[in-house]
Parts: C-alpha cells; structure tokens; sequence
C-alpha cells in the first residue's frame, strides 16, 4: 500500500511560491532521466515555548551542505538564498505542526546528452507533515547484500539523488525479508552506514561511529550527537566498524534529520539489550537541543514566526 502523505498546501517551485498541485516537471527533464540532483532534508517543529512560533535545527549547516551538494553539480545556489525561500514556505503555510522540507537542486533542462556543463539548473522547495520515521522503540536491522559507494565514484559529501538508487535497493531488500533497515558496508568490508542514516555503537561505555573515511554522509544529526555526547563527558571514537562488533555492541542507534536517534533492537539474528542508556540520555539531550529548551545550544535553532 502506498503511503499517504499531507503535503504543504505552497511550494517553491521555478522561482515563485505556487500551490503544490501546480508545481509540476516535463518528463523529458535532465535529473529524472540522469539523477542529476541533490537534495536537503530539514524538521520543523512548533516551539513549545512560544505559540506561532517553528524551530528550525541548525537551518545554518542544512543550507550549507545543500548549496555545496549544488556546486557538485556545478550549480552556484547560495546558502542564504535557500535559507530565505526555506523560512519563507513555512510562514506561507502558516501549518503548526511537525513538518519536513526537502528542497531540491537540478537540472532543469530538457535533453538526452548525461553532463553537467551547458545545462539549466534550477531549486525547488516542498514539505509535509511529519510524524515518527522510525518507531521509536527500536529496529530491527540486517546486513545489506548491497554495497555503499565509494567517493571516488560518487561525491559523497553531498546528497545526490543518484546514490540513493543502493539506499532504496538495501532499504526493500530488508524490509522484504522482515526487518525494519538495512546496514551497509562499504568496499573495504567495514560498516558505512544505514540506508539514509548514520550509524553509531556503545562498548565499553564509548562511542563508536565509523569517520568520514568510511564513505558515509556527513550527516547533521550525525554532527549534533557526537557534540552533545563530549559535552556530557562521553569518549567518542571515529574510526572504522567491522560488522561483528555491531553483534556484540552493548547498544547500537541510527540518526538522520527525519529519525534523529533510532534504537536498534536487533541485527540479523542478534538480539541487542533493551537497556539503552547511552542512547536513550543522548535523545533527550538532542530533543532538548531540538525544541530550543537547551541554552548552550541554542545557537542550533533558528525561530520562524507564522502569526
């Protein structure tokens, strides 16, 4: 069954803000047919502290990332124009409720000639209502027959569409075989990450995440966690993950813009301990750093007024 979604009444769509329904694309456009996109992903959340009021997280790194993941494509976009349409479509919307946005550079073009050079380029913003990614209890996880990909093929540093296609394969080739995620290791037989998150192990109390030398996204949640574990006084550790120590981790937990901290409750036939207090002390810090309830964070959230 095909999921349901409420999305945004107002896009950003071919530089106007127009309804939803009416933003449409030809079927002869360059990324459809090459993947020549990338996209950003943000929450959007009402501020529990003030009515008409949405908080963003870290809006500042999100425009970043997505205005270099456009130079990749040899695309100059802006990180402050991005952030102007972004704060814009949520007051349009005036919705308050948990939303996602995911805006999206590309080629615009129409044409049959895979490049980069000589090609029209445009950015485009949508969102929807966005409850839990994930179940909040925890998931189960196998071991992807498919391989992430090496930066040396892909430009890893931003979210192109086109390595999403190993993402979608891992992600219903576990789901098909019953579980909730897939793990993907990369081509040196180490852990990478999950089909769209960043992946993170407890032993002996530290944590461990594989680096940016193991071919994962640098992902933004992935930043806010391993910052708010060192303020706690928690040992993090960057270095690379072999597959059996995520049998015998004491905890294991996704993160991503849309799930922000996933337990694991088991990885192929390998049950995990259901006391999670690494993992469950770091989710309420960064819900806490989500909701602007933590002032030496409060430098992450960016308030957007909609009354």
């Amino acid at each position: 069954m095909a999921l349901q979604h409420n999305f945004l009444p107002t896009a950003f769509f071919q530089g106007e803000y127009i309804p939803f329904e009416s933003a449409k694309v030809s079927i002869a456009m360059h990324s459809l047919h090459y993947a020549t996109a990338a996209f950003g992903g943000l929450r959007v959340i009402p501020d529990p502290l003030a009515p008409n009021t949405m908080l963003f997280f870290r809006l500042d790194r999100h425009t970043e990332r997505l205005s270099q993941s456009a130079k990749l494509l040899n695309y100059d976009l802006g990180s402050e124009q991005i952030k102007e349409v972004l704060i814009e479509i949520v007051k349009r919307n005036k919705l308050s409720k948990s939303l996602y946005l995911r805006p999206l550079v590309y080629c615009s073009s129409l044409g049959i000639s895979p490049r980069l050079h000589d090609i029209e380029k445009d950015f485009l913003v949508y969102g929807l209502e966005l409850g839990d990614y994930l179940s909040p209890s925890g998931v189960a996880c196998r071991i992807s027959s498919w391989v992430r990909q090496e930066d040396r093929s892909l430009p890893l540093r931003g979210k192109i569409t086109s390595a999403y296609v190993t993402s979608s394969l891992a992600k219903t080739e576990a789901y098909e075989s019953g579980f909730d995620e897939a793990i993907l290791m990369n081509t040196q037989g180490k852990v990478s990450e999950a089909s769209a998150m960043n992946i993170f192990i407890v032993r002996r109390g530290e944590l461990i995440t594989p680096g940016p030398d193991q071919d994962i996204l640098e992902g933004i949640t992935r930043d806010a966690v391993i910052t708010l574990a060192k303020e706690q006084g928690i040992k993090v550790t960057e270095r690379a993950v072999d597959k059996s120590e995520l049998f015998i981790a004491e905890e294991v937990f996704l993160t991503g813009t849309a799930a922000r901290i996933a337990p694991v409750n088991r990885i192929e036939g390998y049950s995990l301990k259901s006391e999670r207090p690494i993992t469950n002390h770091l989710l309420t810090e960064l819900v806490a750093a989500n909701e602007g309830k933590s002032p030496k964070f409060e430098h992450w959230v960016t308030r957007c007024c909609i009354g």
